[in-house]
């Protein structure tokens, strides 16, 4: 990703990613990312759909789930089976699987960035028709020593 990518504001950039794919970032689909931007931290999509009713008062849970499966299969969220959440993509440009190391002790999370990693798993997954895929991983140890621990990647 370029510093001029990097120093767009979120929603611009997720615009960019959605025409570049020829998808369309609806309204609601905008209201619903930037709430995920806005905790930054695993967000539930019950809480988002609490938010979201303050401007959308007939929000339903589909609402909201249609609106993160959208978000999902374009890069811009991942979401976090292991805790039944959702935290926004940092890359979205970049066509990655989301790896997480995700500290039991304090409760801090961390996306590992690994290219071999990140080549070996997509390939496949491009051949069979498969979209993106989140791997995470919980343990009671601070984050630098998971990241240590996994001897590759970086933390981004």
């Amino acid at each position: 990703m370029t510093m001029a990518a990097a120093s767009r504001p979120r929603s611009d950039r997720a615009e960019t990613v959605c025409t570049t794919r020829g998808v369309r970032l609806t309204e609601l689909r905008r209201q619903v990312l930037e709430l995920v931007w806005r905790r930054h931290e695993p967000v539930g999509a019950y809480d988002l759909l609490d938010e979201l009713k303050v401007t959308h008062r007939r929000a339903a849970p589909p609402t909201v789930y249609r609106a993160l499966e959208f978000l999902i299969d374009q890069g811009l969220v991942h979401r976090l089976e292991s805790l039944n959440a959702y935290i926004g993509c940092t890359r979205p440009e970049e066509l990655h699987a989301g790896q997480f190391l995700i500290c039991t002790r304090c409760d801090s999370i961390g996306e590992l960035d690994d290219p071999g990693n990140r080549r070996s798993r997509i390939a496949p997954r491009r051949r069979h028709g498969l979209h993106r895929r989140t791997a995470d991983c919980r343990g009671a140890r601070h984050l630098r020593e998971l990241q240590r621990r996994a001897g590759r990647g970086q933390l981004t």
